[in-house]
């Protein structure tokens, strides 16, 4: 008999991907992130999850930059900056 993958709810995913619930809606709501309506709940199937995940979900401009483009940027002197402007 084949394995049948079972329906998940939100809890299940966030904790699958370690993230807040409130991802998963946005981007249910931006990002066609795989989910399904039943009634007024949204229910998963995991491998579809990590199928988004490895092919579109991981392009977010808000991503973590890498250490490359961190060591890249020079030192910014906020406090500096704001010591003119009171002086000044």
């Amino acid at each position: 008999m084949a394995f049948e993958e079972g329906w998940v709810g939100i809890e299940e995913v966030a904790a699958h991907l370690r993230v807040a619930k409130e991802s998963i809606y946005r981007w249910v709501d931006s990002k066609r992130f795989p989910a399904h309506r039943v009634g007024r709940l949204l229910r998963f199937k995991l491998s579809e999850v990590d199928e988004w995940v490895t092919t579109s979900g991981g392009d977010d401009s808000r991503s973590v930059p890498s250490a490359k483009t961190i060591e890249a940027k020079p030192a910014s002197h906020k406090s500096s900056a704001k010591k003119k402007s009171r002086n000044g």
